[in-house]
């Protein structure tokens, strides 16, 4: 835990001008935050993991046979001189009918190029947002972080130091957003405070490409 500036054992600082502490409900944000060199293996080309996509392969799974089921017991049906169904019937019918401008036609065809297009981007990004790969040490282990995890690290580091009250990290898969409330000290010596334990901490959880940093600090609303 840091503590405040101009303490016991420290060195007292000359008569410079001071800079005016924020008023109640201002802020101090991390526009000048400068972060730690790189270490090895950092930003370099590590992949996302891909997700298996269970749920929609289950989902579409389950329809195709669903529908090629039930066409083939129809066909099977009319081989055995039986009459096809009604909705094969009635199906038929309207496809001869009904001309290719027809708003059902239309709604249709809309329909069925969007879940088209989303089984394409299914099949083609890697999905699992939510999984932050880490930094390899050996060539045939990965390992990955859930942003939920990083995002209480931060929380907890940030909870450390002298003057924050409370803290809410949001975690992105390029930045991380910090919001905390101080109850004393000024906010800019908490601000600074918080992005030197910050940038350790994003350091320390070992991610292949270190995400940016946004540290805003504030004063407590007023009660009332």
């Amino acid at each position: 835990m840091s503590e405040p500036q101009g303490s016991e054992g420290t060195t007292q600082r000359l008569p410079v001008i001071e800079k005016a502490e924020p008023e109640l409900g201002q802020s101090a944000s991390a526009a000048a935050f400068e972060p730690r060199p790189a270490l090895d293996g950092e930003d370099g080309k590590t992949h996302r993991f891909w997700s298996a996509r269970r749920v929609p392969a289950a989902v579409v799974a389950t329809l195709l046979l669903v529908v090629a089921g039930a066409f083939l017991y129809d066909i099977a049906a009319v081989r055995a001189n039986q009459s096809a169904m009604f909705w094969r019937r009635e199906l038929a019918r309207q496809l001869a009918e009904r001309p290719l401008d027809d708003t059902w036609v239309l709604v249709g065809a809309g329909v069925a190029a969007a879940l088209g297009l989303w089984l394409i981007l299914l099949a083609a990004t890697p999905g699992l947002r939510d999984v932050l790969p880490m930094r390899r040490t050996h060539s045939d282990v990965r390992a990955g972080l859930h942003r939920g995890a990083a995002a209480t690290v931060l929380r907890d580091r940030a909870m450390e130091v002298s003057g924050v009250q409370s803290v809410r990290v949001r975690m992105r898969r390029r930045r991380a957003d910090v919001r905390a409330v101080s109850h004393f000290r000024g906010l800019d010596d908490v601000r600074a405070d918080l992005d030197d334990v910050l940038a350790d901490a994003i350091r320390a959880l070992g991610l292949s490409r270190r995400p940016a940093l946004s540290v805003h600090v504030r004063r407590p609303g007023r009660k009332g």
